[in-house]
């Protein structure tokens, strides 16, 4: 079983939240907005809530928040992040949804590292997954982080939603990680024509 603490109140904090939960995972869930936080909670069953900035209750700390809002919630929090794995699921898209907002090679969760207290581990995970197809399907989900046994630990929490986690490598991946979030948006708009699909990998032996 996996201790996990959902910091935001939105859809994706729901769809993670209720595999969680059904996966037999220990789930807090933490918003600025308490009501909305207890709403969430007693809506996922059997999850708790945490008092906004305080020490969250779970060692897997998911900032289920719109891109711009992770770096300075994760300063915001400070201490209260020490030794925690914080997961950055967010997609920094620009306003057309065809690039990055930032320019430089760099990705939320690499800025996310720069802010976190001692201790505390960065992994990217779930930016490529549209929230429909959590609620709904089986998708591959792509880790990226500098702590083995940090992924290794998100890794069993994503098997434990009955998914297939994949890694791909150090935290500077995650620039790229965000770059697949964007290519699944253009397959959505153009190619593929709707936003029920996943990116995943397929096995071939001889």
């Amino acid at each position: 079983m996996n201790s996990v603490t959902l910091i935001g109140t939105g859809n994706m904090a729901r769809a993670i939240g209720t595999l969680a939960v059904a996966g037999g995972n220990t789930v807090e869930v933490m918003g600025r907005d308490q009501a909305k936080a207890d709403d969430l909670a007693k809506a996922l069953g059997g999850a708790t809530t945490g008092k906004w900035g305080a020490v969250p209750a779970g060692d897997i700390v998911i900032t289920a928040l719109l891109y711009d809002g992770v770096v300075p919630v994760v300063a915001e929090y400070g201490d209260a992040l020490a030794g925690k794995v914080i997961v950055d699921i967010s997609n920094p898209f620009n306003a057309t949804f065809d690039g990055l907002a930032h320019s430089e090679e760099t990705s939320i969760a690499r800025e996310v590292a720069k802010v976190a207290p001692a201790g505390a581990s960065v992994v990217k995970a779930f930016n490529t997954i549209f929230r429909n197809v959590l609620e709904k399907g089986r998708p591959d989900v792509f880790i990226a982080g500098d702590n083995a046994q940090a992924k290794a630990g998100v890794a069993a929490f994503i098997e434990s939603l009955g998914l297939r986690p994949l890694d791909v490598g150090g935290l500077k991946m995650a620039h790229w990680l965000e770059g697949v979030g964007v290519v699944t948006v253009g397959l959505a708009g153009n190619g593929v024509g709707h936003w029920d699909f996943a990116l995943g990998v397929n096995e071939f032996t001889d």
